[in-house]
């Protein structure tokens, strides 16, 4: 069984040094989800056995990338990156996340998570074109697993600053086939876990 010191010895590996606050609002955070996971589906079934490597890591990895104060998650699920996210955000004044997630027991459990973790968040449980009006403009906006590259930008054109969207080793293809629509800059940065994955790093975004 991994300890909790492991689990932070790792948590550092991947995403630099955290407080000893962060590390164990993080560690919380798994425990409340799978006690969760048991009454309803957040993530495959597959993942449960690990969830501090396949979620927690994967998405703690983004923290770094931008130390932006408005942050938006697009079909937040379990919380991942969402809820990650949210508490490297406790750690900054005046920061912010945004999940939308229009299933209703999810958005239930992601309020839940985010009171008992005390956590800068925001839950939308509707659809994101229900709320982009509310969300705020220029925002570092993140998504895994969620929809191809084109439709994410479609959906967060109004309100994306930046974007960080972790994707699969298919990436190339979403990537050209956004560019008859698109002109944005990017930068593609190698998954911390995973070969062949990336986090694809979107910035000055505009319909052709």
């Amino acid at each position: 069984m991994t300890t909790d010191r492991e689990k932070t010895r790792r948590l550092e590996e991947v995403a630099g040094p955290v407080s000893r606050e962060t590390a164990e609002r993080l560690i919380a955070l798994e425990a409340f989800f799978l006690k969760w996971a048991g009454r309803i589906n957040l993530a495959a079934p597959s993942t449960l056995k690990d969830v501090w490597e396949r979620h927690i890591i994967d998405s703690a990895q983004i923290a770094p990338l931008s130390d932006a104060a408005d942050w938006v998650d697009l079909g937040s699920g379990g919380g991942f990156p969402g809820l990650v996210i949210g508490a490297f955000l406790r750690e900054r004044p005046g920061a912010h996340i945004h999940l939308i997630e229009s299933n209703q027991k999810k958005s239930a459990y992601l309020r839940s998570a985010a009171a008992e973790l005390d956590l800068p968040v925001t839950v939308h449980a509707r659809r994101i074109e229900a709320v982009e009006s509310r969300l705020p403009r220029a925002a570092t906006v993140t998504a895994r697993a969620l929809a191809p590259l084109d439709v994410l930008l479609s959906l967060s054109a109004t309100f994306l600053g930046r974007g960080l969207f972790h994707k699969g080793r298919d990436y190339r293809k979403e990537v050209e086939l956004c560019r008859d629509r698109w002109d944005f800059d990017l930068i593609e940065r190698p998954s911390r876990l995973t070969p062949d994955s990336v986090i694809l790093d979107i910035s000055n975004v505009r319909r052709r």
